[in-house]
């Protein structure tokens, strides 16, 4: 059967360094850093007392208060950065059929935080079950997906998806498949994660995952720098209004760009700990690249996973290169995560947001934080380090991995009729 095309025609962000698209957008270009100290929960014993925490969220603009008590945090920023999405789309005032748009959204942890406080309270007391009527509502992670669909009268494909860092991605690619196959016109997709918390926090640093630069948080995120230690987690959303190329503009609807292919593996190697040769990365960038049918010439930018981890960053790099040859010197590599932290299960949605916005932008925003060059790191690639950078962008790949091995790759291209 012949595949529709799909295209990109709302965005929503709501990040550690803005609120909006364009705050997001413009403090990207400018290489602002989200991190600062955790001011979420008391961190004073934990290894690790810095994030990069959303500032100025207030739900209220969005929802009721009563409303508002019933959502994890994780479902407050999907449900406003859907809003937004939807908005930006202007699919409330077009004659649209909400039986035909659905809701595919990611999170990789879901209502931790509800979690977290209710069985502490309940340890409080004296053994009597005295729980919030909301508490498992309010835990199970898909109920984001079944928040945005309720808020707009979606009534398609609805459910989350979760494979831990690579999760939005896969919501996606979910996503854009139904459209693909004539399953649905419209698709709302993205992620979310609101994992700024004390067991969180306090499980990454048992791992030795995080970064413990508690003395310059603004640059402890500092991929393919040689003094990187670890991640720094992160919190927010991005949203995504996937749409059939013909029913886009039947509608006359602004496309930033097109959903050109997608791809999916597993390492199938370790619980953490990336494959060192990169071999199921290897895997997903030739399936993307075949789902597209476009060479590894027609790349011009790649959002990598880039999480500032001592094995990741060399290991993805070495994947990208094996697939790209002397291509990959031409390309032009980022990690945002040296911005925005580590959003775990929303880290896709931001990051496609970004690789979007290059496209349609033509701006490479930059890996900020390099100081100092690892030497397991080839020096001719174009890493993009501490500026944005101006080119053409016609594709763009938008890289994410998540621990069990889960890999998910999305490839946007610049819409051209």
């Amino acid at each position: 059967m012949e595949l529709k095309r799909v295209v990109i025609t709302g965005l929503g962000a709501l990040t550690p360094i803005g609120n909006t698209v364009e705050e997001y957008w413009n403090n990207l270009e400018k290489g602002v850093s989200g991190a600062g100290p955790i001011t979420r929960f008391d961190c004073t014993k934990f290894k690790t007392r810095f994030a990069c925490e959303v500032k100025g969220f207030d739900i209220l603009k969005y929802m009721e208060k009563k409303d508002a008590r019933k959502l994890d945090l994780f479902s407050q920023f999907a449900v406003a950065c859907a809003d937004d999405a939807v908005k930006d789309a202007g699919i409330e005032a077009s004659d649209v059929n909400k039986d035909r748009i659905g809701v595919i959204w990611g999170t990789g942890i879901g209502g931790l935080s509800t979690f977290f406080r209710e069985v502490m309270e309940f340890g409080r007391g004296d053994g009597t079950p005295r729980f919030n009527p909301f508490f498992i509502p309010m835990m199970i992670s898909d109920i984001a997906s079944g928040h945005i669909s309720m808020r707009h009268g979606f009534r398609g494909p609805n459910y989350i998806t979760t494979s831990a860092c690579a999760s939005s991605n896969n919501a996606i690619i979910d996503a854009c498949t139904y459209i693909r196959l004539g399953k649905a016109e419209m698709m709302i997709a993205g992620g979310s994660e609101a994992a700024v918390n004390e067991p969180a926090v306090g499980g990454f640093n048992a791992m030795k995952a995080l970064s413990e630069r508690n003395d310059s948080p603004q640059t402890a995120s500092r991929p393919f720098d040689n003094e990187r230690d670890g991640f720094v987690i992160g919190e927010g959303a991005g949203a995504l209004v996937l749409e059939e190329l013909e029913h886009a503009k039947a509608r006359g609807a602004k496309i930033y760009a097109e959903v050109a292919g997608s791809g999916m593996s597993a390492d199938a190697y370790h619980l953490t700990a990336p494959h060192p040769e990169g071999l199921g990365v290897v895997l997903v960038l030739n399936e993307a690249l075949h789902d597209a049918g476009i060479s590894i010439s027609d790349i011009d930018y790649i959002n990598v996973h880039g999480t500032s981890t001592p094995l990741g960053d060399v290991a993805e790099l070495k994947a990208i290169t094996k697939v790209f040859g002397d291509h990959v010197f031409d390309l032009n590599i980022s990690s945002t995560k040296s911005m925005t932290g580590h959003l775990l299960g929303g880290a896709g949605a931001v990051e496609a947001l970004a690789s979007v916005l290059a496209v349609y932008k033509n701006i490479i925003p930059p890996t900020i934080n390099h100081f100092t060059d690892d030497p397991n790191i080839d020096p001719r690639l174009n890493l993009t380090f501490n500026k944005a950078q101006y080119r053409n962008v016609n594709y763009a790949v938008s890289n994410c991995f998540g621990f069990g091995g889960h890999n998910a790759t999305v490839i946007f291209k610049k819409y051209t009729a």
